[in-house]
């Protein structure tokens, strides 16, 4: 079982793979509105992985889907502590008008 982020370059291109195909790199570079390069870089990476073959022609490159067996999963992100700030507590002391002295 191969695990896909979500979200990521990788899983919509194995999503475009998985509903069209025959699919050429530049079907693909225009579906997701990259550059060549990125294109590419993203598909070498996937090749890497046993994921899709690369069948280049004299004038096209067509991308197969070798497996089918991915799970997508979402990043986990650690949800970051918030420490709320408490308003400080006033010491003045309240004073008397009277000048009587607590210990006379």
């Amino acid at each position: 079982m191969i695990e896909i982020e979500y979200g990521t370059l990788e899983e919509q291109i194995i999503r475009i793979l998985q509903k069209t195909y025959p699919v050429t790199v530049k079907d693909l570079q225009q579906k997701l509105h990259l550059s060549k390069n990125n294109t590419l870089r993203v598909l070498k990476k996937l090749q890497t992985r046993n994921i899709i073959q690369l069948d280049p022609l004299p004038d096209k490159i067509y991308i197969r889907l070798l497996r089918n067996d991915f799970t997508v999963v979402r990043k986990k992100r650690q949800r970051k502590f918030i420490k709320h700030s408490h308003p400080a507590k006033s010491n003045i002391k309240k004073d008397n008008d009277s000048s009587e002295n607590m210990y006379a």
